[in-house]
């Protein structure tokens, strides 16, 4: 009597020990608190979203160029790298409707018919129709967390999509922004190379002239200058028709040259000079996503604990038919069989310790991942803002520069003309307005893909 009554503590002591490791493997995944900067990002990931912030901004709201427009939507409608991303949407929710279907249980029907013979006996025949119904419980949690991380991979899925589509929608901009700096700077190279030849002229005719100080070397520092113009040129025109290939493979299309508006440039909104709430950071894609590859690392680490405990399946099995060797005109009868089978890990113990070790051990880089990910993004957007201040000061020195500049060259080309200065002082002026010309344009340029960057930084992309 009282071994029996060990016996049945013991059994309740165990039963209680599995239903409260049960209760911790059926625990849906949070987003933790105990890190810092993660704890922010949980208090504002599900809060309203500014509808009007730069990254909740449809990309046709900041890219208004309709040139620029329209090859985003090529882009969007041919691009393969984004068609295999939506493909990939497509398998994770394939994955979660099967892992969905676990829950219920598995029929299968295999008919079947032998003949048996012995010694000098004729051949017997049998047959049977059956019918097995099985059913894999979910006593502690393998096919609920099996489920559960399909889902997240169904959102993880969705947000890499996203990801993908705001860079190709950055990528497609900062092709086309390029290519009108690049188009602008030819403008000027190709303006300067005629104001060089025509500077080169005026000194061979000074030198003919035989006026004072214009000999042959001020012919052929002014010719240096004209040739060093043109030597540019075809620099710029091969860097033009390789971002036009660029262009053509993120539209998927055959290369061409794809014309673009010179006067086009992105304005930064104007809330965003003081700095960027957390808020809008959580909306970033690569953010999400790095959240939901520690949640299905979270899910792994559940299904390894379940490993240790017993699966209970449950089978039912109904025939109709004949025994093998009795004669195939005997009446058929039913025959039903219903079964369970609880299979517990004797020897698996160490395996299992291990993958359970290095289930934690996944789950904690994951974690490390997310964090960076959320520091990652604040620096991104920071780095986006200092990038756009610093060349919207720039660009007023330069622009200031180049007005005095412009002024100079007139002025030398006037005094040129009355012999009051040397060719020196013109070769020098038309050289200091040219580099700031073409600083210009790479300060707009800078600047117009700071805003790209800003946008992709925020999440944009939508």
């Amino acid at each position: 009597m009282m071994k029996r009554k060990y016996i049945s503590l013991a059994v309740v002591m165990v039963a209680l020990a599995t239903m409260m490791g049960g209760c911790k493997m059926y625990k849906e995944y949070t987003t933790p608190t105990d890190v810092p900067i993660i704890d922010e990002y949980a208090r504002v990931k599900d809060a309203p979203q500014d509808s009007t912030s730069l990254g909740n901004l449809g990309w046709r709201q900041v890219f208004t160029d309709p040139l620029l427009q329209s090859y985003i939507e090529r882009a969007l409608a041919n691009n393969t790298s984004l068609k295999n991303t939506k493909l990939n949407v497509d398998i994770a929710e394939a994955r979660l409707q099967g892992a969905k279907l676990s829950y219920l249980p598995s029929l299968t029907f295999s008919p079947n018919g032998a003949g048996v013979k012995l010694g000098d006996n004729s051949m017997d025949w049998g047959w049977q129709l059956p019918l097995t119904l099985s059913w894999q419980t979910d006593i502690y949690g393998q096919i609920t967390n099996n489920k559960r991380s399909a889902e997240s991979a169904v959102r993880y899925a969705q947000y890499y999509n996203q990801a993908v589509q705001s860079q190709l929608i950055a990528s497609v901009a900062t092709c086309y922004y390029n290519l009108v700096s690049l188009n602008n700077q030819l403008k000027i190279y190709n303006e300067n190379a005629q104001l060089a030849k025509e500077t080169n002229k005026t000194m061979k005719d000074m030198k003919e002239s035989a006026r004072a100080g214009y000999t042959e070397v001020a012919v052929v520092q002014s010719e240096a200058q004209y040739q060093s113009i043109l030597g540019t040129i075809p620099n710029i025109e091969l860097s033009i028709a390789q971002l036009n290939n660029t262009l053509s493979l993120l539209m998927n299309e055959k290369p061409q040259q794809w014309p673009v508006n010179q006067g086009s440039e992105l304005a930064l909104p104007a809330q965003f000079s003081g700095g960027v709430p957390i808020t809008y950071l959580a909306a970033r894609p690569d953010v999400r996503e790095s959240e939901e590859n520690f949640a299905q690392a979270y899910y792994a680490t559940n299904i390894a604990r379940a490993n240790f405990y017993p699966q209970l399946s449950i089978t039912a099995t109904g025939a109709y038919g004949t025994l093998m060797g009795s004669s195939v005109i005997d009446p058929a009868k039913w025959l039903v069989n219903l079964a369970g089978s609880l299979v517990a890990p004797l020897f698996d113990k160490g395996q299992n310790m291990a993958t359970l070790k290095a289930a934690k051990a996944r789950q904690e880089q994951a974690l490390n991942n997310f964090q960076y990910s959320i520091l990652s993004a604040s620096a991104d957007v920071s780095n986006a803002l200092a990038n756009i201040q610093a060349y919207r000061t720039q660009q007023a020195n330069v622009e200031q520069q180049e007005a005095a500049l412009a002024k100079a060259v007139s002025y030398n080309k006037d005094l040129l003309s009355l012999y009051t200065t040397t060719y020196l002082d013109v070769i020098s002026a038309q050289q200091s307005l040219l580099a700031a010309q073409i600083s210009i344009e790479n300060v707009k340029l800078n600047e117009n893909l700071g805003v790209i960057t800003l946008y992709q930084a925020l999440g944009g992309g939508r």
